[in-house]
């Protein structure tokens, strides 16, 4: 009896463990899409400034 309690015990360690597992490498996939963020942000900027730039080169011609 005591050797079942034992398997039982470890069963539910084993799948606890295993869940624990699965959620982090759930947590670590945004992370890898950082970069990407951070890339359309640099160029939302960019995009930005070209667009300051010809404002100012066309209110220079006037």
């Amino acid at each position: 009896m005591s050797k079942l309690l034992s398997v039982l015990i470890a069963g539910v360690f084993a799948t606890a463990a295993a869940t624990g597992f699965a959620q982090d490498k759930k947590a670590d996939a945004p992370k890898a899409d950082a970069p990407k963020a951070e890339a359309k942000k640099d160029g939302a900027k960019k995009e930005k400034k070209a667009k300051k730039a010809k404002k100012a080169k066309a209110e220079a011609k006037k």
